[in-house]
């Protein structure tokens, strides 16, 4: 951390933690509404309800066949439903094992759950796809295959993002739907204090912005609650909103940068991030230089690009900021691989995935113990088969090496199927449908390859850095190849 000059951080899920029961459920119900009421969808959804343990991220919804796939690192689908019907391995392996060119499993035909905001939304798509082949002749009539289903989820979620639907919710009652986080305001001051330049980067526009970081500074500005003020604005040196990430981390974006003002939420004119007078005396009276010497308070933008960030910053080197998010391709990758930023990743299941890693360490051994009986018995019956097959042996040895056949193929089914009930229990334990969040059976999750590749650190909570120093060290664990273990 000695090295880093600059720490940012997005706002929805990574300094705010939104309530899973309450927030997605909010943004589930918002979607169903805007399907019946302005697409035409049957009044029956309204009777739906989201069940908001079901959905994990990390995993692929492939609009063309209308499933949900769960696949390891190496891309090979491990777990698929079509709705919330499990497909059987052999349906499995026929619609994604057996082709002879490897599916990319990216737009247009396939999307990423990696966003916590995404979950509402694959879950209502689980239900269309089974409502459509339960009762085709009630959807409308345009929506002619799976891909349609999933673009009108996607237009009524937009829907409720432009006309306020989720945030003013969020706005009038911010406690229901906000974790409340009193080691936000600790972190932040211990970061400023130790010399370093905080800046937050959201897609999030000035106003809701406004109100989550009111309210995570203790000042929910509700009725019989603390008054909104700017104060939190002084743990920040640069704001930019409406960021349109990912596009705002690539080098080339042209996007124009606005500066906000904070009372009127008016946006004014800047030529990357210096102010540009007006026209006609109206509004600034004259282009204003910022001067180096003297400390200036946190100015709020809208929209713009890296280079206007690195400027603002005085940044030299992507190597000297540090961006904390929540979304692999929203936050980490783009900023990491374009920019050489040092990325952290906020994973919150994380919090619970512990726990159950330590409760279950004793089945896991279990299976790692059963897994490798498995493979000696496998490993004996191939010889004996082979020597069956390719040696020369008298009548009365090849009787006595058949039986041991006979006798190990038993053994391998037995253990066969008592390795796959234990890792079935295990899996269970963790989530009974999708299993652990980074594995997918003894592989690494998708989701798991892709932290590894992207996010130079990843945590539950974005406030555990309050238990560290500012200029703590973090040293990656050793990697090792198969041969070394």
């Amino acid at each position: 951390m000695k090295s880093i000059v600059a720490i940012g951080f997005d706002m929805d899920y990574t300094l705010a933690q939104y309530k899973a029961d309450t927030f997605e459920s909010l943004a589930y119900a918002g979607t169903i509404q805007k399907l019946v009421n302005n697409l035409s969808y049957p009044p029956e959804l309204l009777e739906w309800r989201f069940d908001w343990r079901f959905m994990v991220r990390g995993l692929v919804l492939d609009k063309r066949r209308g499933c949900i796939l769960k696949m390891d690192r190496h891309k090979y689908v491990k777990v698929a439903y079509h709705g919330f019907r499990e497909l059987s391995r052999e349906d499995r392996q026929a619609m994604y094992g057996n082709t002879l060119s490897r599916e990319s499993y990216d737009e247009p035909d396939y999307a990423l759950i990696d966003t916590l905001f995404s979950l509402a939304e694959a879950y209502l798509f689980m239900q269309l796809v089974d409502f459509r082949d339960a009762f085709p002749d009630r959807i409308p009539a345009v929506v002619n295959d799976y891909s349609q289903l999933y673009k009108d989820v996607r237009a009524a979620v937009d829907l409720c993002h432009r006309d306020g639907t989720i945030k003013q919710a969020v706005a009038n009652e911010p406690s229901k739907y906000i974790n409340e986080d009193p080691l936000i305001v600790p972190m932040l001051k211990m970061l400023k204090q130790s010399g370093r330049k905080t800046f937050l980067v959201t897609n999030s526009l000035w106003d809701y912005t406004h109100v989550v970081m009111n309210y995570l500074c203790g000042k929910c500005g509700t009725d019989g609650g603390i008054p909104r003020d700017d104060e939190w604005l002084s743990y920040f040196d640069v704001v930019i909103t409406g960021s349109a990430k990912p596009s705002f981390f690539m080098d080339g974006s042209r996007a124009s940068l606005f500066e906000v003002d904070i009372v009127t939420g008016m946006l004014q004119n800047t030529d990357s991030g210096t102010p540009m007078a007006q026209i006609g005396g109206v509004g600034l009276q004259a282009t204003v230089l910022p001067n180096p010497n003297v400390k200036q308070a946190c100015r709020v933008f809208q929209g713009g690009c890296v280079a206007h960030l690195h400027k603002l910053l005085s940044i030299e080197a992507g190597s000297q900021v540090l961006y904390v998010g929540d979304h692999i391709y929203g936050d980490i990758l783009r900023s990491k691989k374009e920019l050489g930023w040092r990325t952290m990743l906020v994973v919150p299941e994380l919090a619970v995935e512990l726990d159950l890693l330590h409760q279950t360490i004793r089945t896991r051994k279990g299976i790692s113990e059963l897994r490798n009986q498995r493979d000696e018995i496998e490993d004996s019956l191939q010889r004996l088969e082979w020597c069956l097959r390719f040696e020369e042996h008298a009548d009365e040895e090849r009787q006595k090496l058949e039986q041991e056949v006979a006798q190990l193929r038993e053994e391998d089914e037995a253990i066969r199927e008592q390795h796959r009930q234990a890792q079935r229990d295990c899996h269970h334990m963790f989530h009974k449908t999708w299993g652990q969040l980074m594995k997918t059976g003894y592989q690494n999750s998708r989701f798991a390859h892709q932290v590894e590749r992207f996010a130079c650190l990843y945590t539950s909570h974005v406030t555990n850095l309050c238990y560290y120093s500012p200029n703590k060290s973090y040293r990656t664990t050793e990697d090792f190849m198969p041969h070394e273990l």
